[in-house]
């Protein structure tokens, strides 16, 4: 990794097309990896690849995805010859939880315990290893809690003193639309669900289509209110 000023990146960065924040980053860091689970993160590894190719990729299995999130997977590693890491939950913590309070407990008390435990968890044990890393969140997916976060940040949720963390988001300022352009113009590979009525794909059970002109996150935890539609990966986003 090398030295830099993270307001001078920022604001060397800002507003910046994908491609060249991700050809700056990936130049600064070594120890670097992309967060993968929707059709923006694989745009990102169709980019990055092409300057990179042993650019590292996870995936966070919590053992709830749709059958065809599975097959998805398998689709992009194989599309770009790549190794996929999966993050599954700790066992012990997630065999104690469903014990006590079954399968579908978030439909009542919300969805923060069991995305902490089959998502927040194995993140924070795999960002502990690396420098960086990449996600692909947008402005538009959420007025509540993405307007404000930059191209470069440093990820207050997952630092510790003795670990620093950068956060990039090369996708922040484009819209759905530019996504979709890109996988159709490259041909990307993408998760079938969304030729289902699926935008914002997240867990089985949590996750519904989305009628015509219903905005993008309406189909996360629809039973919940819109402001609470974070599952704490990005934690920073929310809104003291």
């Amino acid at each position: 990794m090398t030295t830099f000023d993270i307001d001078q990146l920022q604001n060397e960065l800002d507003r910046k097309n994908p491609r060249v924040i991700l050809k700056k980053v990936l130049e600064l860091f070594d120890n670097i990896a992309i967060s993968f689970s929707g059709a923006e993160d694989v745009v990102l590894i169709d980019m990055a690849v092409a300057i990179r190719k042993d650019i590292q990729v996870f995936s966070l299995d919590t053992g709830r995805l749709h059958p065809e999130t599975y097959r998805f997977i398998e689709k992009v590693r194989k599309h770009y010859q790549i190794d996929i890491e999966l993050l599954t939950p700790d066992r012990e913590v997630l065999d104690a939880f469903v014990k006590r309070k079954g399968l579908f407990s978030f439909y009542e008390d919300g969805h923060q315990e069991c995305c902490g435990i089959r998502k927040v968890e194995p993140l924070k044990r795999k960002l502990a290893h690396v420098d960086a890393w990449i996600t692909g969140q947008r402005k538009d997916q959420s007025l509540d809690t993405r307007q404000d976060i930059p191209e470069v940040q440093i990820d207050t949720a997952f630092s510790t003193e003795e670990h620093q963390l950068v956060k990039f988001n090369p996708l922040l300022n484009w819209s759905s639309a530019q996504v979709w352009d890109y996988i159709e113009a490259y041909q990307v590979p993408f998760n079938e669900l969304h030729e289902k009525g699926y935008i914002s794909i997240g867990c089985e059970p949590c996750t519904r289509a989305v009628l015509p002109n219903q905005h993008e996150r309406a189909g996360r935890w629809w039973w919940e209110e819109g402001t609470k539609k974070e599952c704490g990966l990005h934690a920073g986003n929310l809104k003291k």
